[in-house]
């Protein structure tokens, strides 16, 4: 099952999703294989800190985050990958690795590799290592309102 606070926020939003469970798998890629999706168009959630701020870095599953690339879009002194210790108080619906890009719901700015606005579709992991979700991505551009930057290559 979705995370709640996920689940709930696309159902009041009036959002079609579907869920796809598949088996348990812990690294993006392998989600992808799993549910059977493209990895370019499986979107995993990097947590950063930027100013000492946690941050959504969302990519491709294939792809990883280039901070320097980001340092520089986003204009900082600093950016670092957050550890599991900063982030995992944020997301009590969530196991360690299976966040959503919702920075909305977990008050986090979200910023999102162009490569993903290519696609019609987005898929995400909905809070477990055995479930997606996949939506619309004018949807999910439409509710999180990502800031768009080549964070990946």
């Amino acid at each position: 099952m979705p995370s709640k606070i996920l689940k709930d926020f696309l159902d009041n939003n009036e959002i079609k999703y579907v869920s796809i469970m598949h088996s348990l798998a812990f690294t993006a890629v392998d989600i992808a294989k799993s549910a059977h999706i493209p990895s370019k168009e499986m979107a995993k959630t990097v947590i950063i800190k930027h100013n000492d701020e946690l941050a959504m870095a969302i990519v491709p599953a294939n792809y990883k985050v280039k901070l320097n690339i980001l340092q520089q879009a986003l204009d900082s002194d600093k950016i670092e990958l957050a550890t599991e210790q900063e982030f995992t108080s944020r997301f009590p619906d969530c196991e360690v690795g299976a966040m959503p890009p919702f920075g909305n719901l977990y008050d986090m700015d979200v910023y999102v590799a162009e490569s993903l606005t290519e696609d019609d579709k987005i898929t995400f992991n909905a809070g477990s290592h055995s479930e997606v979700i996949q939506m619309d991505y004018k949807d999910f551009e439409s509710i999180v309102k990502p800031r768009f930057i080549m964070l990946s290559n």
